[in-house]
């Protein structure tokens, strides 16, 4: 006769193959079913009608005929607009990142550093921007970074400067945007990372004599690094994508690959090309999106 442990053991399996369903079907239909369906529209010509692309499969007169055409795909890799769009967007998104590491470290290792009452104030200070809606908060910027706007008004006021500081419609106005937009993505991941160090491994460090920059150089620095690079990849991966921001701070020049996005499926109607851009800026954000999924199984791992 089978015991209920043995039963219970026996069914466990079975259940953790049941509880992979629901995140694997969101996945299918969230994630790969959009993706092949703007696969399919990248594969295709642009047209007028509805919808404004042509099929890939047609059947007339008996055949079934398969036209995958390739103009969109041509075009990204021909045309200087979209090879500077893709480049610019890269650099963009690296600077940002990169500011957003040599600010948001210090912040987040004063905030795991501080006593918990002051650490939970400080924690919602930086939360608090998240619940505001980010076009307002885009808006806000810029009120103080255009001409007549604030921080020029505050600037003149003190003397320091004679005649306004062109900031608004620049590419300086767009990283104080990215910046402080995804700053909070950098800070929450290293902050948790820097509160999980095993505070004997710096109390060891200081009792064979080492001096507090060496110890944060040599062993929480290194420890801390896999919160690093999920912090930098939250800031990276959608920072290339993004439009709201270049659209409303950055100028006529500022082009990244989201504003080329955009003007391609709502000002031209040229879905085809509209939908072979995304493609090959997903294709392009898989190499972090790797590192990503390799740093968190990491931390996942050692968690466990």
């Amino acid at each position: 006769m089978i015991s209920f442990s043995a039963l219970k053991k026996k069914l466990k399996p079975d259940q953790d193959k049941l509880a992979i369903i629901p995140p694997f079907a969101w996945l299918v239909l969230f994630l790969l079913l959009p993706f092949f369906i703007v696969l399919k529209i990248s594969f295709a010509e642009s047209s007028f009608g509805i919808p404004p692309y042509t099929p890939l499969l047609e059947f007339k007169e008996g055949v079934i005929r398969l036209a995958m055409h390739l103009e969109g795909y041509i075009l990204i890799f021909t045309d200087g607009l979209f090879i500077h769009a893709y480049l610019n967007s890269l650099k963009m998104a690296a600077i940002t990142t990169l500011i957003c590491i040599l600010i948001g470290y210090p912040m987040a290792y004063y905030i795991a550093r501080s006593e918990p009452k002051m650490r939970n104030l400080l924690l919602l200070l930086v939360i608090l921007p998240f619940w505001t809606s980010l076009l307002l908060r885009v808006y806000a910027w810029i009120g103080i970074l255009r001409n007549e706007g604030l921080l020029n008004n505050f600037l003149m006021w003190l003397g320091i400067i004679d005649t306004p500081i062109e900031i608004y419609r620049t590419d300086i106005a767009v990283y104080i945007g990215l910046v402080y937009t995804y700053l909070p993505f950098f800070i929450l991941p290293l902050y948790t990372n820097l509160l999980k160090l095993d505070q004997r491994l710096l109390d060891a460090a200081s009792d064979l004599g080492a001096k507090p920059l060496s110890t944060f150089w040599n062993v929480t620095l290194p420890l801390s690094m896999p919160g690093v690079i999920s912090g930098a990849m939250l800031v990276f991966i959608p920072s290339v994508g993004e439009y709201v921001i270049p659209e409303l701070l950055g100028g006529t020049d500022t082009y990244m690959i989201g504003r080329v996005m955009w003007d391609q499926y709502f000002t031209d109607a040229n879905w085809p090309v509209a939908a072979a851009v995304a493609v090959c800026m997903i294709l392009l954000l898989l190499v972090p999106l790797v590192i990503y999924q390799r740093n968190q199984a990491k931390l996942m791992k050692e968690g466990a």
